[in-house]
């Protein structure tokens, strides 16, 4: 019995192009961050804008995210070593970890500045005009940032910046909130402004409760999507040799799967042969999904015609 392996692409061959897009996006995401950190901050104060200073504080916030960012992007892609012999893509779900708790914490700040604030009206001024052109600016940059981090993240298929390009868009967002909090104090509503930082706190605990939770699943190697099972399965399957599948499991390794199966093959054949089916089962699937290791457990069974045939 002769079988020829299909040929398998190296699923790190695109780790070089990953890591360096990875970075560079990061890197532009730091330069934005930082100028509208400090343009932000700065004029709040000038402006005595609680949302302006709230939204460059999370601005602040960004670039430590974005180094957390980088520095899980300077070892995710490496390869396996002695101490990590499925590689180190568990790098990328730790940061999205990290980045969903620094989002929460960020969130909580927020909330609880606000409250204070609106706890005692009397004490919030009238937002100076100047801080809703910077507000207004820095919703622009954002969305431009959000944009553009997105799609390097989806070309790559990378969830860590997945994430990251999404913390983006929740700026953006908050930015918008805070220019119409802006406006309303602008028209003689001055409790509008520490109610925009109390909706930007609000949408930021929110996404970093939700990107933490997310992160902490698959940390716990949680299983992949149904529609990938199903994939996975039905091409083991298709390959030739194989008569049956059982205990199919899989988990995450950040952005790739691990897979474990049962394949079922003919009783009669010789252990190479079998080995042969096996290989390529694991072959295909490592081709065409993005599977980092294919474990296989090989049953024997009676084929169905010599079963039929007994009956």
């Amino acid at each position: 019995m002769s079988l020829d392996l299909s040929p398998r692409d190296d699923p790190e061959q695109d780790s070089p192009q990953r890591h360096q897009v990875a970075r560079r996006s990061t890197l532009v995401s730091v330069v934005v961050n930082l100028v509208l950190s400090f343009v932000q901050i700065a004029v709040g104060v000038l402006a005595h804008s609680q949302a302006l200073i709230a939204d460059g504080i999370h601005s602040l916030s960004d670039l430590v995210g974005d180094f957390v960012v980088l520095l899980a992007n300077r070892h995710s892609h490496k390869e396996a070593d002695d101490d990590h012999h499925y590689g180190h893509q568990r790098y990328e779900t730790a940061a999205s970890l990290v980045l969903g708790m620094l989002l929460l914490s960020v969130g909580v700040g927020m909330l609880w500045s606000a409250v204070l604030k609106l706890s005692d009206p009397d004490t919030i001024p009238k937002v100076q005009v100047i801080a809703l052109y910077v507000a207004l600016a820095a919703l622009t940059a954002k969305e431009l940032l959000f944009r553009y981090m997105l799609a390097a993240a989806e070309r790559v298929r990378s969830s860590m910046l997945v994430a990251n390009a999404w913390h983006a868009r929740s700026d953006a967002a908050s930015s918008l909130v805070v220019a119409l909090g802006i406006v309303g104090n602008l028209a003689g509503f001055p409790l509008l402004d520490p109610v925009a930082a109390l909706i930007v706190g609000f949408m930021v605990g929110k996404m970093g409760w939700e990107f933490g939770w997310d992160a902490l699943h698959d940390l716990m190697d949680r299983s992949a999507s149904q529609d990938q099972i199903d994939e996975i399965s039905a091409i083991i399957r298709r390959t030739p040799g194989v008569h049956g599948l059982h205990d199919l499991r899989t988990r995450k390794m950040g952005d790739m799967i691990l897979v474990d199966a049962h394949i079922e093959v003919d009783g009669d054949l010789t252990v190479r042969e079998g080995h042969d089916i096996a290989s390529m089962a694991r072959a295909r699937v490592m081709k065409d999904l993005p599977v980092l290791d294919v474990l296989t457990h090989i049953d024997p069974v009676e084929p169905a015609a010599r079963r039929s045939q007994a009956a």
